[in-house]
């Protein structure tokens, strides 16, 4: 792929920054190309103030908006690039469906190079074609898009072991009533299927534990992560492991991701030891589906949440929602992964995710367990949701999260560099 050069780069920005041009349509100018050397200028990219490597798609969602990515860092690209060098593909063996559930891939260099990416790494892609559908924003229409899920609850498709998820964005939540999530998750515990994503994908694991009583993987996507110029390296090896170990164990010993003004734990009994099963995902889809029969009732049970792009005090109205639906009851405790780009608040700075969070401790009286390395952000540890959860302290004042009860994949058909090899 063409690369365009530093001097050229700059005259392009210089010409695309006008008061007309959308953050959208500049990204759309500066094209596919320009993204390698736009981050080879730490201060091009410090004044643009986003990672280009994460926006090659022209209709920018929540899941193409990390806050904080490795190729933001020059260190940790050179480390990256170092160890980037060609390996042998493996001849794809694991059963993989796609399905599209949201926001359309609309880039088709992307969507191939993750597509190969995946063929690589040992994923045998059933259904390569749902990447080309589209209707409106949509990767499809709603009936494509639900018989994605539908034809394997109806029988139509074999469940395979591996779906995955194409993007997020929006569009998940229009298809819920389309799928007969019982028998879809009755299917897939009896097939140990896995299915991953996250953002917009929430919707889609909260229906599957609610009505089909099945776990899923929070994970990164197809075209969100493996179509990247240069995917991430931590999350994708973080990703195989989450596949492929049944006895996965995640350690946070700081909170900044969630936000540097909390303690780790901010519980009454930080050394406490909490069991049960856990659930949620991106808190906008989450608070979204309060009062539907496709959010997880679960007693005794662990809420996870993350989100990107919010302000606080749409933050603290989220919370608000699922507090005033009463969803918060009968839960043991609730971790927070990332809470990116929340900005500062117009009327008064001291008002932040700090304080929200100390307010929900305050109304829910339930522990809290911050800065979990999940969320829409480079560098993140993939987990099971609707897994049964143990969460300790540990001995370096931080927190362990270990996970069981949910269906993995062998790690020998898995090759972890596969999903980071360049074209």
């Amino acid at each position: 792929m063409p690369q365009t050069t530093s001097k050229s780069l700059v005259s392009l920005i210089n010409t695309s920054l006008k008061p007309e041009l959308s953050r959208r349509q500049f990204l759309r100018r500066l094209g596919v190309g320009a993204s390698a050397s736009l981050l080879a200028s730490q201060s091009i990219a410090q004044s643009l103030a986003i990672d280009i490597t994460d926006h090659e798609s022209a209709q920018l969602t929540k899941d193409d908006l990390p806050a904080a990515s490795i190729d933001a860092n020059p260190s940790l690209v050179a480390n990256t690039k170092a160890t980037s060098a060609p390996s042998q593909c493996l001849n794809p063996s694991i059963e993989t469906r796609l399905f599209a559930s949201s926001n359309v891939g609309a880039n088709e260099v992307r969507n191939q190079l993750a597509l190969q990416r995946m063929a690589c790494a040992g994923f045998k892609i059933q259904n390569p074609e749902i990447t080309e559908r589209q209707y409106l924003r949509f990767a499809g229409t709603d009936s494509q898009r639900a018989s994605d899920l539908q034809n394997i609850a109806s029988g139509a498709i074999a469940a395979p072991k591996l779906l995955l998820g194409v993007r997020g964005g929006y569009g998940a939540m229009r298809i819920l009533p389309s799928i007969d999530w019982r028998t879809l998750g009755s299917i897939m515990a009896e097939r140990a299927t896995v299915l991953v994503g996250f953002s917009d994908v929430t919707a889609i694991q909260c229906a599957l534990l609610a009505q089909g009583k099945m776990s899923s993987l929070a994970g990164p996507m197809l075209y969100s992560e493996f179509g990247k110029t240069n995917p991430d390296q931590v999350s994708c090896r973080q990703f195989a492991q989450a596949l492929s170990n049944p006895k996965l164990t995640i350690e946070v010993n700081s909170a900044a991701l969630t936000s540097e003004q909390l303690p780790v734990i901010f519980a009454d009994n930080s050394s406490q030891t909490i069991t049960g099963t856990i659930w949620g995902g991106n808190l906008s889809v989450v608070s979204a589906l309060a009062g539907s029969p496709y959010l997880p009732r679960i007693d005794g049970g662990i809420v996870f949440l993350e989100d990107v792009g919010e302000q606080t005090y749409r933050i603290e109205r989220m919370l608000y929602d699922l507090y005033l639906a009463g969803v918060f009851k009968g839960q043991q405790a609730i971790v927070f992964g990332a809470l990116t780009g929340t900005g500062e608040d117009s009327y008064d700075p001291r008002y932040d995710v700090a304080v929200v969070i100390r307010q929900l401790h305050e109304l829910t009286g339930l522990p809290i367990y911050n800065g979990m390395s999940f969320g829409h952000i480079s560098q993140k540890s993939s987990f099971p949701l609707g897994a049964t959860c143990q969460i300790s302290a540990n001995t370096a004042g931080g927190y362990q999260l270990s996970f069981a009860d949910y269906p993995t994949i062998k790690a020998e058909a898995i090759n972890v560099e596969g999903f980071w090899q360049q074209a």
